[in-house]
Protein backbone atom coordinates (compact mmCIF):
# COMPACT_ATOMS: atom_id res chain seq x y z
CA UNK A 1 0.00 0.00 0.00
CA UNK A 2 1.24 3.45 -0.82
CA UNK A 3 -0.19 6.88 -0.33
CA UNK A 4 -0.39 9.14 -3.30
CA UNK A 5 2.83 11.17 -3.14
CA UNK A 6 2.35 14.85 -2.49
CA UNK A 7 -1.34 14.64 -1.54
CA UNK A 8 -3.09 16.86 -2.14
CA UNK A 9 -1.60 17.01 -5.61
CA UNK A 10 -0.04 20.35 -6.42
CA UNK A 11 -1.65 20.57 -9.86
CA UNK A 12 -5.05 19.31 -8.78
CA UNK A 13 -7.80 21.92 -9.05
CA UNK A 14 -9.40 22.74 -5.73
CA UNK A 15 -12.78 21.19 -5.12
CA UNK A 16 -15.13 21.80 -2.22
CA UNK A 17 -16.26 18.18 -1.79
CA UNK A 18 -13.72 15.82 -0.14
CA UNK A 19 -14.71 12.97 -2.46
CA UNK A 20 -14.19 15.12 -5.55
CA UNK A 21 -10.80 16.21 -4.18
CA UNK A 22 -9.81 12.58 -3.64
CA UNK A 23 -10.86 11.62 -7.18
CA UNK A 24 -8.90 14.53 -8.64
CA UNK A 25 -5.83 13.61 -6.54
CA UNK A 26 -5.98 10.05 -7.86
CA UNK A 27 -6.45 11.34 -11.43
CA UNK A 28 -3.43 13.64 -11.08
CA UNK A 29 -1.35 10.83 -9.55
CA UNK A 30 -2.32 8.51 -12.42
CA UNK A 31 -1.55 11.24 -14.97
CA UNK A 32 1.94 11.49 -13.51
CA UNK A 33 2.48 7.79 -14.24
CA UNK A 34 1.61 8.29 -17.91
CA UNK A 35 -0.73 6.40 -20.19
CA UNK A 36 -0.95 2.69 -20.96
CA UNK A 37 -1.05 1.79 -17.27
CA UNK A 38 -2.88 -1.08 -15.61
CA UNK A 39 -6.01 -0.48 -13.56
CA UNK A 40 -5.27 0.74 -10.02
CA UNK A 41 -7.39 0.26 -6.91
CA UNK A 42 -7.39 2.60 -3.92
CA UNK A 43 -8.87 2.44 -0.44
CA UNK A 44 -10.21 5.79 0.78
CA UNK A 45 -9.64 6.31 4.49
CA UNK A 46 -10.61 9.10 6.88
CA UNK A 47 -7.38 11.07 7.32
CA UNK A 48 -8.04 12.16 10.93
CA UNK A 49 -8.92 8.60 12.00
CA UNK A 50 -5.83 7.25 10.25
CA UNK A 51 -3.62 9.75 12.12
CA UNK A 52 -5.28 8.87 15.45
CA UNK A 53 -5.58 5.10 15.09
CA UNK A 54 -2.51 4.28 13.00
CA UNK A 55 0.10 6.99 13.69
CA UNK A 56 3.03 4.94 12.39
CA UNK A 57 1.22 4.19 9.12
CA UNK A 58 0.19 7.83 8.82
CA UNK A 59 3.81 8.86 9.30
CA UNK A 60 4.95 6.30 6.73
CA UNK A 61 2.42 7.77 4.26
CA UNK A 62 3.57 11.33 4.95
CA UNK A 63 0.36 12.34 6.72
CA UNK A 64 0.87 14.75 9.59
CA UNK A 65 -1.01 17.53 11.40
CA UNK A 66 -0.59 19.81 8.38
CA UNK A 67 -2.45 17.42 6.05
CA UNK A 68 -5.79 19.05 5.23
CA UNK A 69 -7.39 16.38 3.04
CA UNK A 70 -10.22 14.60 4.86
CA UNK A 71 -9.92 11.47 2.67
CA UNK A 72 -6.60 9.79 2.02
CA UNK A 73 -6.31 7.50 -1.03
CA UNK A 74 -4.14 4.46 -0.32
CA UNK A 75 -3.14 2.44 -3.37
CA UNK A 76 -3.74 -1.29 -3.01
CA UNK A 77 -1.78 -4.20 -4.40
CA UNK A 78 -1.72 -4.56 -8.16
CA UNK A 79 -4.85 -5.87 -9.83
CA UNK A 80 -4.14 -9.22 -11.53
CA UNK A 81 -3.93 -8.69 -15.29
CA UNK A 82 -5.27 -12.17 -16.06
CA UNK A 83 -8.59 -11.71 -14.19
CA UNK A 84 -11.45 -9.69 -15.71
CA UNK A 85 -12.00 -6.50 -13.71
CA UNK A 86 -15.61 -7.31 -12.79
CA UNK A 87 -14.58 -10.74 -11.48
CA UNK A 88 -11.75 -9.21 -9.45
CA UNK A 89 -14.00 -6.57 -7.91
CA UNK A 90 -16.47 -9.27 -6.89
CA UNK A 91 -13.75 -10.78 -4.64
CA UNK A 92 -13.11 -7.62 -2.60
CA UNK A 93 -14.31 -7.08 0.96
CA UNK A 94 -13.15 -3.93 2.73
CA UNK A 95 -12.43 -3.66 6.46
CA UNK A 96 -14.55 -1.23 8.49
CA UNK A 97 -11.72 1.34 8.58
CA UNK A 98 -12.09 1.90 4.82
CA UNK A 99 -14.52 4.76 4.14
CA UNK A 100 -14.64 4.25 0.39
CA UNK A 101 -12.72 3.00 -2.60
CA UNK A 102 -11.65 4.22 -6.00
CA UNK A 103 -10.46 2.68 -9.23
CA UNK A 104 -8.65 4.18 -12.16
CA UNK A 105 -8.76 2.38 -15.48
CA UNK A 106 -8.04 3.22 -19.12
CA UNK A 107 -10.48 2.33 -21.88
CA UNK A 108 -11.33 3.11 -25.50
CA UNK A 109 -14.60 4.95 -26.04
CA UNK A 110 -16.64 5.80 -29.10
CA UNK A 111 -18.99 8.74 -29.54
CA UNK A 112 -22.71 7.89 -29.45
CA UNK A 113 -22.88 8.47 -33.22
CA UNK A 114 -20.72 5.35 -33.76
CA UNK A 115 -23.34 3.06 -32.21
CA UNK A 116 -25.36 3.03 -35.45
CA UNK A 117 -22.37 1.62 -37.34
CA UNK A 118 -21.70 -1.19 -34.86
CA UNK A 119 -21.93 -4.57 -36.62
CA UNK A 120 -24.43 -6.96 -35.06
CA UNK A 121 -23.61 -10.34 -33.56
CA UNK A 122 -20.08 -9.62 -32.30
CA UNK A 123 -18.74 -11.21 -29.13
CA UNK A 124 -16.71 -9.15 -26.62
CA UNK A 125 -13.36 -9.85 -28.28
CA UNK A 126 -14.67 -8.92 -31.73
CA UNK A 127 -16.29 -5.76 -30.36
CA UNK A 128 -13.04 -4.74 -28.65
CA UNK A 129 -11.12 -5.15 -31.94
CA UNK A 130 -13.76 -3.19 -33.83
CA UNK A 131 -13.60 -0.31 -31.30
CA UNK A 132 -9.77 -0.34 -31.35
CA UNK A 133 -9.78 0.09 -35.14
CA UNK A 134 -12.57 2.68 -35.26
CA UNK A 135 -11.30 6.08 -36.50
CA UNK A 136 -13.40 8.02 -33.94
CA UNK A 137 -12.14 6.11 -30.89
CA UNK A 138 -10.91 8.09 -27.89
CA UNK A 139 -8.60 6.84 -25.19
CA UNK A 140 -9.91 7.81 -21.77
CA UNK A 141 -8.76 7.36 -18.18
CA UNK A 142 -11.67 6.94 -15.79
CA UNK A 143 -11.29 7.43 -12.06
CA UNK A 144 -14.38 6.37 -10.13
CA UNK A 145 -14.85 6.51 -6.36
CA UNK A 146 -17.65 5.47 -4.03
CA UNK A 147 -18.17 5.88 -0.30
CA UNK A 148 -19.91 3.48 2.05
CA UNK A 149 -22.77 5.97 2.40
CA UNK A 150 -23.49 5.70 -1.34
CA UNK A 151 -21.93 8.95 -2.57
CA UNK A 152 -20.08 8.67 -5.87
CA UNK A 153 -17.72 10.75 -7.96
CA UNK A 154 -15.88 10.26 -11.25
CA UNK A 155 -13.22 11.97 -13.30
CA UNK A 156 -12.64 11.44 -17.02
CA UNK A 157 -9.45 12.45 -18.79
CA UNK A 158 -9.11 12.08 -22.56
CA UNK A 159 -5.66 11.23 -23.84
CA UNK A 160 -6.16 13.80 -26.60
CA UNK A 161 -6.78 16.51 -23.95
CA UNK A 162 -4.34 15.35 -21.28
CA UNK A 163 -4.49 18.32 -18.92
CA UNK A 164 -5.82 18.79 -15.38
CA UNK A 165 -7.92 21.69 -16.64
CA UNK A 166 -9.66 19.37 -19.16
CA UNK A 167 -10.73 16.70 -16.64
CA UNK A 168 -14.49 16.21 -16.52
CA UNK A 169 -16.02 15.35 -13.14
CA UNK A 170 -19.46 14.20 -12.13
CA UNK A 171 -21.22 11.67 -9.94
CA UNK A 172 -22.88 9.72 -12.75
CA UNK A 173 -20.27 9.61 -15.53
CA UNK A 174 -19.45 5.91 -15.22
CA UNK A 175 -22.48 4.34 -13.49
CA UNK A 176 -21.63 0.69 -14.19
CA UNK A 177 -18.17 0.94 -12.66
CA UNK A 178 -19.56 2.90 -9.70
CA UNK A 179 -22.10 0.10 -9.12
CA UNK A 180 -19.35 -2.52 -9.20
CA UNK A 181 -17.28 -0.55 -6.67
CA UNK A 182 -20.30 0.03 -4.41
CA UNK A 183 -20.93 -3.73 -4.40
CA UNK A 184 -17.52 -4.22 -2.72
CA UNK A 185 -19.10 -2.75 0.45
CA UNK A 186 -22.13 -5.04 0.46
CA UNK A 187 -22.35 -8.31 2.29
Amino acid sequence: MTDIPGSPAAGTPLAADPLTRAVLEIDEYSAGLGWDQPARLFALVDTAKLRAQEPSLAEQLGIDDTTTASLTPVEQDEIPADVPLDEFLATIAWPDAVTGCALTVERLMLPPSAEDAEPEGMDEAQLAKWVARHPDREEVRMTVAVLRDGRRESALRLRAKDSASEVLTGSALVPGLAEALAATFEG
